[in-house]
């Protein structure tokens, strides 16, 4: 498998009501400028930011933030966690992160995935009824872009035709790296392997671990499929924060991430979420809120348990100050991520 890389994914949380707070997107978009780059100076590997369109997260455009970024930073690599496929155009996903790839000399990730949230399909005029065929076909479409400049592809249902035409600008990488982002699925494993394309498990419940059989499935069929398993790299994406008094840190962390999960809850029909389901998802479910030992430990749990060689934790999964996110940022990057890699080698 591919080196151990650790990184951070946001959906630029701006608030969620009056009791909780708000904050502009003005200045949470700005705040997820400083914010990677201070992942830069502390030398983790991805900052990813997840397309969303809806008041309460400010993320309707992350390649734009990105850029921005880019010409900031150094070392850290710069994607989305996810782009939603399903809704967008091909051609544009492709010409879009070429460019962040060149203004960042190479450092730009195309985490694709269909969506958790639904409201970009309306609102690009796509119908709900297509929600899987539109990610498969676009997903073929654009690894075809990907690969060639003189672009040959039968448009199908979803697709537009191209016979020859040509995608400009072309990605600094030969090719851009396209990631996909998996909510646990039995097909969305085996398609991603099938492709040979590094996955994302985004593991928001329930025990980690339990995504074992799933990660097995993944490096079966990759290999059975013919690539190498040198190549082979497969993330988790979860909640958490990092604070030096992590009690402290879990007691004021309840609030936003509990009207935020109740907000969520809601909209999808969930039970009502309580204070010990909270308690119960830190110390034994996927939300990695605490001191540097705890999270550390957990991290180093799920990883060596699930066999797998990327962390991504979403930060901060709630509205929380912006000096909280920083120092857990610093935390993260010069505590944490040394200790893990420690104990990693190790085994």
């Amino acid at each position: 498998m591919k080196p151990y890389t650790f990184g951070l994914t946001t959906f630029l949380e701006s608030g969620e009501d009056a009791n909780t707070g708000l904050i502009s997107h003005e200045d949470r978009i700005n705040q997820a400028v400083e914010e990677i780059v201070k992942a830069d100076s502390v030398k983790l590997d991805y900052y990813g930011i997840g397309e969303h369109h809806r008041f309460d997260y400010a993320a309707s455009s992350p390649v734009t933030i990105l850029a921005a970024a880019s010409k900031m930073t150094n070392h850290i690599h710069l994607g989305s966690a996810v782009t939603v496929l399903s809704s967008d155009d091909p051609v544009r996903v492709y010409q879009s992160f070429a460019t962040l790839d060149l203004l960042s000399h190479g450092r730009a990730e195309i985490m694709a995935g269909r969506g958790s949230f639904i409201e970009s399909f309306p609102l690009f005029g796509y119908d709900l009824d297509d929600y899987d065929d539109l990610f498969t076909e676009k997903l073929e479409m654009l690894l075809a872009i990907r690969e060639n400049t003189s672009v040959y592809w039968e448009g199908k249902k979803h697709t537009q035709t191209l016979q020859g035409e040509q995608v400009f600008p072309r990605a600094h990488q030969n090719p851009i790296k396209v990631s996909i982002a998996i909510g646990g699925t039995y097909q969305s494993v085996v398609r991603a392997a099938k492709l040979g394309l590094p996955v994302v498990f985004a593991i928001i419940g329930g025990d980690p671990l339990r995504f074992k059989p799933l990660v097995d499935l993944y490096k079966h069929t990759y290999l059975e499929a013919g690539y190498k398993e040198e190549d082979m790299e497969i993330g988790v994406h979860s909640h958490g924060m990092i604070a030096e008094d992590g009690k402290a840190l879990v007691e004021r962390y309840f609030p936003s991430h509990h009207a935020m999960f109740s907000k969520i809850g809601s909209e999808r029909g969930w039970r009502t979420y309580t204070k010990q389901d909270y308690y119960n998802s830190i110390l034994h479910g996927p939300l990695y809120v605490g001191s540097i030992e705890f999270v550390t430990d957990k991290i180093i749990k799920t990883m060596t348990g699930l066999g797998i060689n990327r962390f991504l934790l979403h930060m901060p999964g709630a509205l929380m100050s912006h000096e909280d996110v920083l120092k857990s940022i610093e935390l993260f990057g010069l505590k944490v991520v040394p200790k893990i890699k420690e104990a990693l080698a190790k085994k």
